[in-house]
C-alpha cells in the first residue's frame, strides 16, 4: 500500500491548513506521528527511518534492529538466527532493516499516529503564542468579546484568533460594560501557563492600560523621547502620570496633552472619561511632590528621607483641591512618588508649633523654609562634595547664592549652577504648576473635586 504525504496531509487538512504549516514543518510532523505509530507496532523504542521524497511526497519507512545472540529488547533487536531466516549473512552485531508497508498499521496504530500529529501541531500553536507575546507585556491588543463568562470578558484577538485572552473581572473598569461581538482594547498584564496551554491576561483596570494608550496616541513616547516614569490610577476615577523629555527641547506634558488637548482627551475618551493629570517626573523627591500634587498648589514642603515621607503644606483655598474627592489627590500623589506624603493646610502646621514647622512665621507675614541637608537633594558627589568644602552644607546656605556665587565655588560646573538654581527656585517660589494646564485639559468640563 503506498502512502504518500499529500494524503496524509488531507486527512489532516482542517488541522494543518488553520495553522498554516511551511513545508518542512508538515513532513516532520508526519515524521513524529508515523513514529508513534509503528511504535504500537513493535514497541516504544523501536529505532526507524522515515524517509519522505520532496517531490513526489512519497514515504518510506524502515525500522531498524539490532543482530544479537539473545533478544532483550524486542522493539530495537533480533536474534540472529531470526536474523538468519531472511539472510543468511547476518552476524551479531549488524543492523538489519525491516521495510514496513502501511498496510501493517492496525487501527492503534493508526490512531497513534493521528494522535500524535495532532498534539504535536497544537504544542506547536502553543509555543508560538509563547514566542509572540512572552515579550509583548504592556502592549496594547485588540478585538472582540466572545463571550461572557462569569464576568470575566473572553476574547478573539484580531492578530491571533487561536490565543486563549481573558479579561478578568477585576481587571476591568466598573463603570464600563461590553456585549458579544463588541470591539475592545486591553493591556497585556501577564501570559498565565495552564494545562491546556498560554493564556494572555488583559487589563482595562491597570495603570500599565493608560501608559499604552498613551503610546499609541503620543508619538514622542512611541519614539523614546519622552518617558512615561510613574503611573498611579483609581480606575475609572482618576489616574497619575509622571513623564520626562530626553530631549530639552521638548516639553513632556506638552507633548502628551497635544494641540488643544487633542492627544489627552482621546485617551480620556477610551476612559470613559476618567480624570488624568500629567505631570513633569523629577528625581528629587521634594519637587517631585509638589509636582504630583497637581492641580492644588503646594506653599512649601519638607523631607524625612530615612522614613521616606514628605510633608507638604498648602494654602486654606487650595486644602481642598490637593486632598481631592474622598482623599484621592493626595493618595494617588503619595502612590506616584513612592513616599508617604502627609498634607497640612498653612493655618493647622503653623498652630503644631516651630519644634515642628517647615515654615517660620515672621513679622512681615512671609515665610522661609525650614533647613534640611544639602545631601537630600538629587546632586552629583562632584558638586556636593564641592559645595560641602567651601563650607555650603545646607540648604539655608545656598538659598540666596546667585549663579556667579556658584561658579565661584572650585568644582560646579555650568551644568550643576543652573541645577542648583531651578532646585532653589522649585523649592522656595510658589507658582503654578506646570501640569495645571494639562489637568484642566484632561478634566471634564462637569467635574471638579
Amino acid at each position: 500500500m503506498s502512502v504518500n504525504t499529500a494524503q496524509i496531509r488531507a486527512a489532516f487538512s482542517d488541522i494543518m491548513d488553520a495553522k498554516s504549516l511551511e513545508f518542512d514543518e508538515v513532513n516532520e510532523l508526519i515524521r513524529d506521528g508515523i513514529h508513534a505509530g509503528l511504535a504500537r507496532i513493535f514497541g516504544v523504542n523501536v529505532n526507524a527511518e522515515i524517509l519522505i521524497d520532496d517531490v513526489s511526497g512519497d514515504i518510506e519507512m524502515i525500522v531498524l534492529k539490532r543482530v544479537v545472540e539473545a533478544v532483550e529488547d524486542p522493539s530495537s533487536e533480533i536474534s540472529v538466527d531470526e536474523a538468519r531466516w531472511d539472510d543468511p549473512t547476518y552476524e551479531i552485531g549488524d543492523v538489519m532493516e525491516i521495510p514496513v508497508e502501511f498496510t501493517e498499521f492496525g487501527r492503534n496504530a493508526v490512531m497513534a499516529t493521528k494522535q500524535r500529529i495532532v498534539q504535536l501541531v497544537r504544542e506547536g500553536e502553543r509555543q508560538r503564542i509563547r514566542d509572540e507575546y512572552s515579550d509583548r507585556v504592556g502592549d496594547l491588543l485588540s478585538g472582540e468579546v466572545q463571550q461572557i463568562e462569569r464576568g470575566k470578558l473572553v476574547l478573539i484577538l484580531n492578530r491571533s484568533r487561536e490565543a486563549e485572552a481573558i479579561i478578568p473581572w477585576k481587571e476591568q473598569n466598573p463603570r464600563e460594560r461590553f456585549r458579544q461581538g463588541e470591539s475592545i482594547r486591553a493591556v497585556l498584564k501577564k501570559v498565565d501557563e495552564t494545562p491546556k496551554g498560554p493564556r494572555l491576561i488583559l487589563s482595562r483596570a491597570d495603570p500599565g492600560f493608560v501608559v499604552a494608550l498613551f503610546k499609541l496616541e503620543v508619538p514622542e513616547i512611541y519614539q523614546g523621547i519622552v518617558e512615561i516614569k510613574e503611573s498611579t490610577r483609581e480606575v475609572g476615577g482618576r489616574t497619575k502620570i509622571a513623564v520626562h523629555s530626553r530631549d530639552d527641547s521638548i516639553d513632556p506634558v506638552g507633548a502628551c496633552v497635544g494641540l488643544k488637548g487633542s492627544r489627552v482627551q482621546a485617551v480620556v475618551r477610551e476612559l470613559g472619561g476618567e480624570r488624568i493629570d500629567i505631570v513633569p517626573w523629577h528625581p528629587t523627591p521634594e519637587i517631585f511632590a509638589r509636582r504630583a500634587l497637581a492641580p492644588a498648589r503646594v506653599a512649601k514642603v519638607v523631607s524625612d528621607p530615612a522614613r521616606q515621607v514628605i510633608t507638604a503644606i498648602v494654602d486654606e483655598d487650595q486644602l481642598s483641591l490637593a486632598i481631592g474627592r474622598n482623599g484621592q489627590n493626595v493618595r494617588l500623589a503619595s502612590q506616584l512618588i513612592g513616599w508617604q506624603i502627609d498634607l497640612y493646610g498653612s493655618r493647622e502646621w503653623l498652630e503644631r508649633g516651630a519644634d515642628m514647622s517647615v515654615f517660620v512665621e515672621e513679622e512681615s507675614d512671609s515665610y522661609e523654609t525650614a533647613d534640611f541637608p544639602l545631601s537630600e537633594l538629587a546632586l552629583d558627589g562632584e558638586t556636593l562634595e564641592a559645595l560641602n568644602g567651601s563650607g555650603y552644607n545646607s540648604f539655608l546656605d545656598i538659598i540666596d547664592l546667585d549663579r556667579a556665587d556658584f561658579l565661584a565655588v572650585d568644582g560646579v560646573s555650568e551644568e550643576a549652577a543652573g541645577q542648583l538654581l531651578t532646585l532653589i527656585e522649585d523649592l522656595t517660589v510658589i507658582e503654578a504648576e506646570p501640569a495645571a494646564a494639562a489637568e484642566d485639559a484632561a478634566a471634564p468640563k462637569d467635574e471638579a473635586d
